[in-house]
């Protein structure tokens, strides 16, 4: 009986392990999985990347240039330690160096597009190590973000919505449909949906590991703060808000200090959402969990004077929202421009106006009755039987 009982046991085991890893295989082998999610990911990135380089265009030499204290050959010596790269060190011209500086920005551009995605995409994460790694002691957690992310995104098919590439694909879809389609062989047929299979397999994985590492991100935080004695004090934004390092508003970082009790329940929900952030993704509770993250990293963009990791962790934040969020919002915008449009005054209608009612054709008039005007004359009007929501006179030519 003992034999017996532990050979059910093992078969309903072995059954709900088959029927996890079939439930897994078709998650990652089905389809796509949040392609809305990457493409808003390859747009915050790219664009985030053009503007920080834009944004750091006049101090480029002091940066990353031939004028930089940290020299390319002190750059060779530590990446022969730590076994990094960058191509803004394979030369010491001034020229090469602009010309890669003109590349990055072309890069990033095209790749917050999505134009040939699949090789924009591999140039923007060189681009993206090259100036990580050549003032790699001048980055900060932002940086490190967006260099992370960089690198996954090359796994996604980040170009399948909101890009140039699917606009191209659309419209080859168009001409195609006019066009008889080719019968492909047996052979061509299991090639493509191999290939097909596999990429579904890649860019899920890769969806996965994004949001495994914006968990882990989050979790760590929080545990690292919680071990802090100025977090439990509920005293970490105070003297994050005195730190001259952080402080691009001097009279905005003091008007909020003065509200110490205020920074004290801040700084413990801070800490509560990043520890929690893991355990509420699976439910509706994450929604309100992301709309308090986006009003934190703002604060942070404020008043500590960070926005490239405020933007970094904003944009990370993204991956979690299903894609219905992102079809959803289109019909939003539309819905508003319609509103305002209904809302806003025709050409020659004063603001407030009534409409003017419709007019009675000719043929269609019915009796006559003198009307005595303030002005003492009278003119002859016609009316009609009364009708609802319509007034009985109207003038008659």
């Amino acid at each position: 009986m003992e034999n017996e009982a532990q050979k059910t046991a093992s078969a309903h085991v072995d059954r709900w392990l088959a029927d996890r890893i079939s439930v897994a295989w078709d998650f990652l082998t089905a389809r796509p999985v949040s392609l809305y999610a990457a493409s808003v990911l390859r747009i915050g990135y790219g664009l985030l990347y053009l503007i920080f380089l834009l944004r750091e265009f006049p101090h480029r030499h002091e940066i990353w240039g031939p004028g930089s204290p940290w020299t390319p050959a002190l750059a060779n010596q530590l990446f022969e330690q730590t076994g990094w790269h960058s191509v803004l060190t394979l030369s010491d011209s001034r020229a090469y160096f602009e010309l890669c500086y003109v590349l990055a920005l072309i890069t990033s551009a095209l790749f917050m597009l999505g134009w040939r995605t699949r090789v924009t995409s591999v140039l923007f994460a060189v681009v993206v190590i090259s100036f990580h790694g050549r003032a790699i002691f001048m980055t900060d957690g932002g940086d490190n973000l967006i260099l992370l992310m960089a690198i996954y995104l090359v796994f996604t098919a980040c170009g399948r919505r909101w890009s140039l590439d699917a606009r191209r694909d659309r419209l080859k879809t168009v001409r195609s449909g006019r066009a008889p389609e080719r019968a492909r062989s047996c052979v061509a047929q299991q090639l493509h949906d191999a290939r097909t299979t596999l990429i579904t397999v890649v860019h899920n994985c890769g969806m996965l590991v994004i949001a495994a590492q914006v968990c882990i991100l989050y979790g760590s935080a929080g545990l690292y703060k919680v071990q802090g004695a100025s977090w439990g004090g509920g005293t970490a934004l105070h003297y994050a808000l005195n730190l001259e390092l952080f402080r691009p508003w001097p009279a905005l970082s003091h008007f909020v200090d003065e509200y110490t009790l205020l920074l004290a329940i801040v700084g413990y929900m801070t800490v509560l959402l990043q520890v929690a952030f893991p355990f509420v993704l699976f439910g509706r509770l994450k929604y309100p969990v992301l709309a308090m993250l986006l009003g934190m990293h703002i604060g942070i963009a404020v008043l500590m004077g960070l926005p490239l990791f405020s933007g970094a962790m904003i944009i990370a934040d993204a991956v979690f929202l299903p894609d219905r969020f992102y079809t959803f919002l289109p019909h939003l915008c539309r819905r508003a421009m319609r509103r305002t449009v209904s809302r806003r005054p025709g050409p020659g209608r004063a603001a407030g106006s009534r409409a003017v009612p419709a007019q009675g054709r000719a043929g269609v008039l019915g009796s006559k009755q003198q009307v005595t005007l303030p002005a003492g004359r009278k003119d002859t009007l016609a009316t009609e039987p009364a009708s609802p929501g319509r007034p009985r006179g109207a003038v008659e030519s």
